[in-house]
């Protein structure tokens, strides 16, 4: 259980997702609030959305945002066609849906 080892505000834990791309993750715990009535755990916050799998890490995920979001790039169908994108479909990097991640984890727990 992650509360066994960050058990209390400014604990901080280093979580790398990814050996191959290189995804590097620092977890600080900001504060602890008992919730009996809850039973699976929940995210209070976030930013983004989750860079899709084996795009290169960090600096690809960059170029990958970059060539996606420019008509003029010249990796920018393809790169389009990969992340299974349909024609005109919108693709914003920077959404985050609260509400969507905190019911995935409540089926996942």
């Amino acid at each position: 259980m992650i509360g066994e080892i960050l058990r209390a505000p400014g604990a901080q834990m280093t979580y790398e997702y990814d050996f191959g791309d290189g995804w590097s993750h620092l977890i600080t715990v900001a504060d602890i609030n008992p919730a009996p009535d809850e039973s699976h755990p929940a995210v209070l916050d976030g930013e983004g959305m989750a860079p899709l799998e084996d795009v290169g890490g960090p600096f690809g995920w960059d170029d990958f945002v970059a060539a996606v979001s420019d008509p003029r790039h010249p990796d920018h169908a393809e790169l389009r066609e990969w992340a299974g994108l349909s024609p005109g479909q919108s693709f914003d990097p920077t959404a985050f849906d609260l509400a969507a991640v905190n019911r995935q984890l409540r089926r996942l727990f």
